[in-house]
């Protein structure tokens, strides 16, 4: 009887209105308690999408607090000039000049949908740099997919790339960089991260913030209809479970030719100095933009809802509200500007239409055919959401997954099976040749990319004349983050920094996308709130201020969660771009030379996963003290003119990097094991804080003597070779022809994509 009691309860709560929201009932409490009545449908509505984790971080929130921590001065000195808090940080890059950056997530809709899910991925953070008053420049995509060989990723990855692809490219948008990785965890949970870069004049920025009674609020873009209503609330607030399709609402469809519309035009009204305040449209749509904007402001907001134009005339009001329909942004006008505002817009053949207005009250008033519908204090909304401390704790198996080590794993020992290690492991998903998704992108538009996929990081120009550019990488090895989550978070960060550095540019702020499972599960929210000290305490030793990011819960379907992904974004500046450093050793006879120092490191590695198939251990150690002297050695250097090539040891080790630098163009290469060490272990170790760099034969001095200056170890390899019957050879181990190597590396992903 007691049972009957308890299910009958359970089921009349998930049918009220405010469950199918994704609201609780002690959330719906609070919402009648704030309003002291009942709420309307429009009102519950507006804080069920704008209450959704994905909105109001509400599971993270608490924890993200830490961020403050770290210093908001750049390394080269600079402050920011907007950071945490914004639709995306803005950094002081000198000449006058300012970078915005900001990298976001949309997995659950690129799963429902990879084409529609992942290109209005791309745009929406394209907005979110724009509505900075920025300048879009360029895109990056870190992407995860289950196996390679799945069915499903057979579906979800050529849509995905296809989406990411056909919406930058037709915004004319380079794609410079970005990861594509595979692993079981994300069959059911692929991440499509989303990072965009944009450049203004510092007296360009602007902010959302509703101010100025009387000032006209109006609605410009694309009109609004009935796709990606309850995106937030429900398909980005929620962990995938098969047995519910009604959780999985319609997907955003995108229009590129529209946001580029917008983009030209929005950038036109910046220069006429008429926006007051400005916010795009993403996430939770209206409910989003009209809160935030009278929330930030210093009054309140009065809209008339049936004047904004719509694609579906049968939208009900909360329809309206919580619709996620693309290519949308919301303007605040001094009344005397508004003729000019609709002429700029009807130039660029832009639908514009006024709203409402800025009131000297502090509330949100919005009306719907004469009624109002919502009477609300626009922080509420916004800002004063629900706060959870949920519960964490160490779980049980972390310490029995780290006993779990590589130390009984059988090695390969001769030259023969060194050799057929390396050709296996390049071979493999995770390091193959990923052309098949870049070559999808284009990389080079608008003629300012300076480097790009699959260099270790993407450059873009800024000043023709000067040369003054930026450099961006982002990574994340999610078995390192399993295996450790806090030296895991480290360890994508000191990459992404070192790939920065590798490049010549000296890295100065940061970026993050934090992909986690359940923050329901006590042991995913120990997986987060230890990937945020890693973050917080690196960025404090490093002195990279974080700009801002985004959290990604609930990536897991019913009780499998993702491996935990706290991608970090990194961008750094150099001084003048044709000082650059590539990846690719650049001729022959070009000594080469490791810098750091090998361990015998193998646990979490590239070899221990596609050999052996096995996950357990620790991750290599940190040592973010020689990472910043070893980028401080890569800048200097490359300043200088010292290096012909640089590339960061990573996945696969030393054997990948020399693969991958003799396959950018083409020159072997002949090189000896590094003193002291077993070759398997200088080969396939995954020790961080190691770049291998070729050089012109006359530098060689000049570089010695600059280690010996900052403190970093170098040892001489052995010396490029040519690129007629080029080989990759290991002296006294293994000679493989690059060709050989090449059809190994380029075959993966074409074969398994070919039906």
């Amino acid at each position: 009887m007691v049972d009957t009691v308890e299910n009958a309860a359970r089921t009349s709560e998930q049918t009220q209105p405010w469950s199918e929201l994704g609201l609780t009932a002690d959330e719906y409490d609070r919402i009648r308690e704030i309003l002291g009545r009942r709420p309307t449908g429009a009102e519950l509505a507006m804080y069920s999408v704008m209450w959704s984790e994905h909105c109001s971080y509400k599971s993270s929130k608490v924890h993200l607090r830490r961020f403050g921590e770290v210093p908001q001065t750049t390394p080269n000195g600079s402050t920011l000039l907007a950071g945490i808090g914004e639709n995306a940080g803005v950094v002081d890059i000198g000449q006058g000049y300012a970078v915005t950056f900001k990298v976001e997530s949309h997995n659950h809709p690129s799963y429902v949908e990879p084409h529609q899910g992942a290109a209005t991925g791309v745009g929406g953070i394209v907005r979110d740099i724009l509505a900075m008053g920025a300048r879009p420049i360029g895109v990056m995509d870190p992407l995860r997919f289950g196996p390679l060989h799945e069915p499903d990723t057979a579906r979800v990855l050529p849509g995905v790339v296809s989406g990411v692809g056909s919406y930058g490219n037709c915004l004319g948008l380079p794609n410079i960089g970005g990861e594509v990785v595979f692993d079981k965890t994300y069959l059911g949970n692929p991440l499509v991260n989303a990072l965009c870069v944009g450049v203004l004049r510092h007296e360009d920025l602007h902010l959302a913030k509703a101010t100025g009674a009387g000032n006209q609020v109006i609605m410009y873009g694309a009109a609004t209809g009935g796709d990606g209503i309850g995106g937030a609330s429900i398909l980005a607030s929620e962990t995938f479970d098969a047995t519910k399709p009604s959780k999985r609402p319609a997907v955003q469809v995108g229009d590129p030719f529209m946001e580029k519309l917008l983009i030209e035009c929005t950038l036109e009204l910046f220069a006429a100095g008429i926006v007051t305040g400005i916010q795009d449209f993403g996430a939770a749509g209206i409910s989003c933009a009209t809160s935030e904007l009278a929330a930030a402001g210093d009054g309140g907001m009065h809209v008339e809802l049936d004047r904004v134009p719509l694609r579906d005339p049968s939208l009900s009001p909360e329809e309206i509200l919580m619709s996620e329909s693309q290519e949308r942004m919301m303007a605040v006008v001094e009344p005397a500007d508004v003729d000019r505002f609709m002429e700029i817009c009807r130039k660029w053949d832009v639908l514009a239409t006024v709203v409402g207005e800025v009131t000297e009250d502090d509330r949100l008033i919005i009306d719907w055919h004469g009624e109002t519908v919502v009477d609300v204090d626009p922080r509420t909304v916004a800002h004063e959401g629900p706060v959870y401390e949920r519960p964490y704790a160490r779980p049980d198996w972390q310490d029995r997954i780290q006993e779990r080590t590589t130390a009984d794993l059988n090695r390969p020992s001769t030259g023969d099976e060194l050799a057929d290690t390396l050709l296996t492991l390049v071979a493999s998903p995770n390091l193959c040749d990923k052309s098949w998704v870049t070559d999808q992108f284009d990389r080079y538009v608008r003629g300012n990319s300076v480097l790009a996929q699959p260099e270790d990081a993407g450059m873009l120009r800024i000043d023709e004349e000067t040369g003054l550019g930026v450099a961006l990488a982002t990574d994340c090895n999610g078995r390192f983050a399993l295996l450790d989550p806090y030296a895991g978070a480290q360890l994508a960060l000191a990459e992404a920094y070192r790939n920065v550095a590798c490049s010549g540019a000296e890295p100065v702020a940061v970026t993050d996308c934090l992909n986690f499972g359940s923050p329901e599960d006590p042991g995913i929210m120990w997986q987060f709130t230890q990937a945020i000290a890693g973050l917080v305490d690196g960025c404090q030793v490093l002195g990279t201020p974080v700009t801002g990011g985004n959290v990604s819960f609930y990536n897991q379907t019913g009780t499998q969660p993702i491996l935990p992904t706290p991608v970090v974004g990194v961008m750094g500046v150099i001084e003048d771009v044709t000082r650059r450093t590539p990846v690719g050793f650049g001729g022959e006879g070009d000594p080469v030379y490791l810098l750091g120092e090998t361990r015998d490191e193998l646990d979490g590695s590239a070899w221990a996963d596609v050999v052996h198939e096995h996950q357990g251990g620790r991750p290599p150690k940190v040592d973010l003290a020689h990472e910043q002297r070893l980028a401080q050695l890569l800048v200097r250097a490359s300043r200088r003119g010292l290096l012909r090539s640089a590339h960061d040891l990573s996945d696969g080790g030393l054997a990948q990097a020399l693969v991958e630098s003799c396959l950018r163009r083409g020159f072997g290469v002949s090189v000896g094991v590094p003193t002291g060490l077993d070759p398997f272990v200088a080969l396939f170790s995954e020790s961080a804080g190691r770049v291998l760099v070729s050089l012109a034969p006359d530098a060689e001095d000049d570089l010695a003597a600059l280690c010996a200056e900052i403190g970093v170890p170098l040892e001489r390899l052995g010396t490029t070779t040519g690129r007629t019957g080029a080989t990759l050879e290991v002296e006294g181990q293994f000679s493989l022809l690059v060709e050989q190597i090449r059809t190994a590396w380029s075959a993966t992903i074409p074969a398994a994509l070919a039906s």
